[in-house]
């Protein structure tokens, strides 16, 4: 193994062992790739079988059902969300009437 202390290029200790100089690592290969020299590392992956039939384990407990919800009144949902924006709203109005009146006395103290 070459080190990149040892006199050679600086990229050549991460160069792949087939990479040559007429095709960089990362070109696609050309229509025939020659064969890797023997002894030249990678010989890629094994071949694979696919799995038997039947072959996942069997389940041997199966999860309840979901439950059902509770019935909705939406009448009483309609009435409470309209409750709720009536506080939202009549929040809004004090804190804009409140803010009208600061900046009302405030402009008085700077015009008187």
């Amino acid at each position: 193994m070459t080190t990149p202390t040892s006199g050679g290029a600086p990229d050549d200790y991460w160069r792949r062992p087939d990479a040559s100089p007429e095709r960089p690592t990362g070109a696609p290969p050309g229509p025939a790739t020659p064969p890797p020299a023997r002894g030249s590392g990678y010989a890629g992956p094994p071949a694979t079988t696919p799995p038997p039939a039947g072959w996942r384990p069997p389940v041997h407990l199966r999860p309840p059902p979901p439950r059902r919800l509770p019935a909705q009144d939406m009448a009483e949902l309609d009435a409470a969300e309209q409750r709720a924006q009536r506080l939202t709203y009549g929040v809004g109005t004090v804190a804009a009437v409140v803010l009208v009146l600061l900046v009302c006395v405030l402009c008085t103290r700077l015009v008187f």
